[in-house]
């Protein structure tokens, strides 16, 4: 073996330093994503991960939050510009865990969950991970703390909704709209394992203190089920921003691309509910739509529930 040849990781940072150089990316086109990169190079997502770290420590690229990681303008990219060396020992002190945090979200909300890791983060102060350990003990609790910190930033309502449909739908919404500020977060949280979240019982419990005339165990199945509608569906944040990371496309675009083949299968004649909303609006079934959908015919059900109890 060639001890002298460089690691993998190496390799890829030169060679998409390359297509930078060449003019194939131009200063704001977005660089490799680390799915991409496991995909063409073939390489874990751990080295991965290592490349566009590398590529960010050396000020090549940057990244912007809801679009990924870019290149960077051309002064901060220059050839000839030596590495960003690690900052002195004054930046490690200046780290603490609310620091931590507050990176660990920003780079979770612009890149993914799967993009997550304690030198991911590092890089955003640059320093080694290790000396994050000195704040977060692992990854698991970093990112549990970034969860907490989401649901902590929920405003809720004043005056509360007082009628417990009102006050259901209120805290529906706001799940909704926090998943949408963190793509992430929906894919994170567990039904069959959940995590120990204060902040996040303390919304629940808020979503369902106007409910009465329920014993406990069912209240707490309503709950549940009205958090898992909202949760599942806002999976597709995450998915459909990697994807776009992916593919260089937004939902819009994608969908355009798809059409043809769509419309061949639709006017096959073997799929009359599909040909039924042919010519629709683009917009006419989107996760918002879904959400909007389920939300009501849910509480329309847990209305007769309710009266039932009464």
């Amino acid at each position: 073996m060639d001890q002298s040849a460089p690691p993998p990781y190496r390799r890829i940072v030169e060679e998409i330093r390359g297509r930078i150089d060449a003019g194939e990316l131009a200063p704001g086109d977005r660089v490799p994503s680390t799915r991409r990169i496991t995909r063409e190079w073939g390489v874990a997502m751990a080295t991965a991960t290592k490349v566009l770290t590398a590529l960010r420590q050396e000020g090549v690229v940057r990244t912007v939050p809801g679009v990924g990681t870019v290149v960077a303008e051309p002064q901060r990219a220059a050839r000839g510009d030596a590495p960003r060396e690690r900052r002195a020992r004054e930046t490690d002190s200046g780290l603490n865990r609310e620091r931590v945090v507050r990176a660990g979200l920003k780079v979770a909300d612009a890149e993914g969950l799967r993009a997550l890791s304690m030198r991911r983060v590092a890089a955003e102060f640059g320093v080694s991970s290790m000396a994050l350990y000195r704040h977060v003990a692992n990854k698991d609790e970093l990112v549990l703390l970034m969860a907490e910190a989401a649901f902590a930033g929920v405003r809720l309502p004043e005056p509360a909704p007082m009628g417990w449909r009102e006050r259901m739908e209120a805290g529906a919404r706001l799940q909704w709209a926090l998943y949408h500020r963190h793509p992430w977060l929906a894919q994170y949280l567990s039904i069959s394992r959940p995590q120990p979240m204060p902040r996040a019982m303390a919304l629940i419990e808020w979503t369902m203190a106007r409910v009465e005339g329920v014993d406990p165990l069912t209240l707490i199945h309503m709950a549940v089920t009205l958090l898992n509608h909202v949760r599942a569906t806002a999976a597709g944040f995450e998915d459909d921003l990697e994807a776009e990371q992916e593919t260089g496309m937004d939902q819009g675009q994608w969908m355009a691309a798809m059409e043809p083949a769509f419309e061949s299968i639709v006017r096959s004649g073997a799929y009359p509910m599909y040909a039924g909303v042919d010519g629709a609006a683009e917009n006419a079934v989107t996760l918002d739509t879904i959400f909007e959908f389920g939300l009501a015919r849910m509480l329309d059900g847990m209305g007769m529930l309710i009266e039932r109890g009464k």
